[in-house]
């Protein structure tokens, strides 16, 4: 028997549920400083913590329980807070104030209820094993993927959202898939009938079958399939396996087992507080009921969450009276959008339609009696109109004298409803309740780029959807400020880095100097702009970058071609692609490591980097290094760095491609790119995920049936997992995607802008990248393709290049009449590893090397 006392002073403060909500709960708390009056202790009944069910698809497309963790591992216990993963609640003792589990009983003062819910399974005769998967959690889908191995059709039960989600993982992981419907029409719920016939339409144009208006009486054995479903009617359809989701129940039977009070429909009772019947026990999230209502979205969740945090900690606590259930949606790549009263069921209401059968796509606008105001709206087909009619939907906007023209096309959604004309109160990010003013205020508090604001206010980073709006209102406030949204390079040019890009490529040109005589002024140039023109040379034509009318544009690194440490020395990074490396290199590694009295160390990205090099050494290392076949891994430069590998089919027995062969490929294709940032990759030969691909730039994981491609990922100080870009390629469609999207980046990305952030600003998002580079939408994928293979051709190791070029190696002398080493450097040793000590006046300046 486990029982636990206050600590000191603090009350017990119990979290039944580790799922988003309630690890949104614990965050709430946490910032607020609720560890200093609380003992908080969260169950959780899965052995994963809390991740994100939104994007819970992606978890066939190559995403692991880490990848979608909502939390760094040690969160929980860097926070003080007590979670037991894997330890389900099994009851309440409301009278001792207990929770009552398998390991034992633990005391509460306040308790918590964010339990979720759970997938409902019609009762039929029949449904077993294969025949009664569901899709709600990692567990379900490990077993929906089980039970895939063999199989040929996968049908799914329920065609709302969740049941359009489990569909489009059937499809990923290659069934053939069917959607079996009781109602007449997909997404009864948010969509009408000719919202619900066009998105049918759409669906089946992918090859997923629709059967609505069947209602399945029994499941029995199969004869070209495993089984047999039995509909309603006499019909029959055959499949392999079975998943329901046919709907959700709340998760309320440790509420009904202690007495709480509990809605007609399901769900424990809360008043505008989260308070349940019992004065001690809150909750919150699918479990609740409010009203009569329970809301299955994670929005209204959260903001239970948060106003409860308020309420725990003493503060101001907001009422919750509800919410918004307008969604924005993207299902088997259809854009799906309900805003409000999408029914119109309001009385007096007015709808406004506008239906295209030739491309399946539908929009209803529905307006209030007076026709002034947006009651409610459906979108199947395009979601570009969704930001503004929302918009106007919560904020009580006027509309235009013509209210179709909102939804009328325009090519490019609905005509913009400006930032200013938005209240302080309007809602830029549902998901995290970021209102216009928290925006300002994050501006007004020293937030001086969209990123930041970001970190600051968390909008945009739950399911993405507003990032457009959001870049809207910050550039639009910060001009408000006074403050020009300038983007112009530095003083001497009025440009962008991507506006000269464009000048650099189209006009040829191929020095600094021509470049600043035709579109900069001044004569001298900077410290931002040489370097900044010096990288979009380096990445147009690829000349060497010690040639002498590109060695005044390098920053230190680049200008020896190594990194210089802090004390003055500098370090040798051979490449080793994809980490594999025979005996013989290794040896060389080693002797020149012993010969030149070098430190070593493994890097995180497979290769050995070598420390503590002179200036004047650099050439005899290199010459060494490059005799036995290495080239320069330009770690020095804003360019492809490594190709991280596991050992894949080669070697493990759970790899499915060829992991080191896929590395080597795409080192040898992209080494010496240079770009606005540096580049990492990584190839996984399955999705174990041992090369860690979706913490990189680019990432490759493998399927059985080719390579999932993710995109602008990365570790660092901002960190960010890459985003899956497309599914199952062959490997020439894979290189071919990664030359459109790298050179895509290049060509647009802000000086100095990592993959990462370039997606983050990139209006339009993932799908604006996706039309760009899958669907060609601005017509570039050739140019973009072309452009890649000249760089690729015009390759040539830079250190080679310099070791033939005795003007060239005169810049490596520390003393510029003298080849010897600096007299006055000096090494001490500790555990038996060199530590360089130079005084920082000795270490020479690019003038003086020259």
């Amino acid at each position: 028997m486990k029982a636990t006392a206050s600590s000191g002073q603090r009350e017990r403060l119990v979290i039944v549920g580790n799922g988003m909500v309630g690890h949104h709960c614990v965050e709430q708390l946490v910032s607020r400083g609720a560890l200093q009056r609380f003992e908080v202790r969260v169950f959780g009944e899965e052995r994963q913590r809390a991740y994100d069910r939104v994007h819970l698809s992606e978890y066939f497309g190559g995403s692991c329980a880490e990848t979608l963790a909502l939390c760094e591992h040690d969160f929980y216990n860097a926070s003080g807070v007590h979670l037991h993963l894997g330890e389900a609640v099994l009851e309440i003792d409301r009278e001792r104030c207990e929770v009552v589990t398998a390991e034992g009983r633990y005391g509460y003062d306040q308790l918590v209820l964010a339990t979720g819910s759970y997938p409902f399974v019609p009762p039929m005769e029949g449904s077993s094993g294969n025949a009664r998967l569901v899709y709600r959690t990692l567990d379900d889908l490990d077993g929906i993927r089980a039970a895939a191995a063999g199989a040929r059709r996968g049908v799914v039960v329920g065609g709302g959202l969740l049941g359009l989600e489990a569909a489009n993982a059937l499809k990923s992981l290659g069934l053939e898939a069917h959607v079996v419907e009781f109602a007449p029409r997909l997404m009864p719920v948010q969509l009408d009938g000719e919202g619900g016939a066009a998105l049918k339409a759409q669906i089946e144009a992918l090859g997923v079958g629709v059967h609505l208006s069947r209602a399945t009486q029994s499941i029995s054995a199969g004869e070209a399939y495993r089984y047999r479903m039995n509909f309603d009617g006499g019909e029959h359809l055959e499949t392999d396996l079975i998943v329901f989701s046919a709907g959700i129940r709340p998760q309320d039977a440790l509420g009904r087992g202690c007495g709480l009070d509990i809605a007609a429909r399901g769900g424990v009772v809360i008043d505008n507080h989260c308070r349940s019947s019992d004065p001690r026990i809150f909750a919150i999230g699918e479990c609740a009921s409010w009203n009569g209502s329970v809301f299955g979205l994670v929005a209204p969740g959260y903001n239970m969450a948060r106003n409860l945090a308020a309420l725990l900690m003493g503060e101001a606590a907001v009422a919750f009276t509800g919410a918004d259930m307008s969604t924005k949606l993207k299902l088997l790549g259809v854009d799906v959008g309900s805003i409000g009263d999408a029914h119109g069921a309001t009385p007096g209401s007015r709808s406004y339609r506008f239906i295209d059968e030739a491309n399946s796509a539908y929009r209803r606008l529905v307006v209030d009696a007076s026709g002034k105001h947006v009651l409610g709206a459906v979108l199947v087909g395009d979601n570009s109109y969704y930001d503004t009619l929302l918009q106007y939907a919560q904020n009580g906007i006027a509309l235009p004298a013509d209210p179709a023209a909102l939804i009328l096309p325009q090519g490019g959604g609905a005509p913009a409803l400006g930032a200013d004309a938005l209240p302080d109160s309007a809602t830029i990010c549902s998901c995290h309740n970021v209102s216009k003013a928290a925006v300002c205020a994050a501006i007004d508090s020293g937030c001086s780029d969209l990123a930041a604001v970001k970190g600051c206010t968390k909008a945009a980073s739950g399911c993405g959807g507003c990032a457009a709006l959001l870049k809207q209102v910050f550039e639009h406030e910060l001009t408000a400020r006074g403050v020009a949204v300038d983007k112009s390079l530095c003083e001497h040019f009025a440009y962008t880095r991507q506006e000269l890009y464009g000048l650099v490529r189209v006009e040829g040109i191929r020095t600094y100097s021509e470049l600043l005589e035709r579109h900069g002024k001044g004569h001298v140039g900077c410290d931002i702009c040489k370097p900044a023109v010096g990288n979009i040379l380096a990445s147009c034509w690829n000349q060497p970058i010690m040639d002498p009318a590109l060695v005044p544009l390098q920053d230190t690194n680049d200008t020896f071609m190594a990194n210089m440490q802090k004390n003055g020395t500098y370090s040798v990074v051979p490449r080793i692609p994809g980490g594999e490396i025979t005996p013989d290199k290794l040896i060389v590694i080693g002797q020149v490591a012993k010969k030149y009295d070098l430190y070593t160390k493994i890097t995180g990205g497979q290769r050995i980097d070598l420390f503590g090099a002179q200036l004047h050494e650099l050439p005899l290392i290199w010459g060494e290094l490059i005799e036995a076949g290495f080239e320069t891994g330009h770690a020095y430069g804003k360019s492809t760095r490594t190709v991280k590998s596991c050992v894949g089919s080669t070697w493990c027995r759970y790899g499915v491609q060829d992991s080191v062969g896929m590395a080597l490929r795409l080192e040898d294709r992209y080494k010496g790119l240079r770009s606005p940032h540096k580049l990492k990759f990584a190839v996984s030969g399955c999705t174990r995920e041992c090369a860690e691909a979706q913490s990189k730039d680019i990432g490759v994981i493998a399927t059985d049936k080719g390579w999932n491609l993710y995109v602008c990922g990365n570790g660092g100080m901002r960190p960010r997992h890459a985003e899956l870009f497309a599914t199952d390629l062959d490997d020439e469609t894979l290189v071919r995607l990664i030359d459109r999207v790298l050179m895509f980046y290049i060509r647009t990305a802000d000086k100095l802008q990592r993959t990462s952030v370039w997606r983050e600003n990139l209006e339009g998002g993932l799908d604006y990248l996706k039309q760009v580079i899958l669907d060609d939408s601005l017509g570039l994928a050739s140019e973009l393709e072309a452009q890649m293979q000249h760089v690729v051709d015009q390759y040539e190791c830079e250190w080679a290049n310099a070791l033939n070029d005795p003007e060239k190696l005169k810049r490596f002398r520390t003393f510029v009449n003298d080849r010897r080493a600096d007299p006055d450097v000096h090494f001490v040793r500790e555990r038996e590893q060199r530590r360089p000590a130079a005084p920082l006046h000795l270490i020479p300046t690019v003038e003086e090397a020259v």
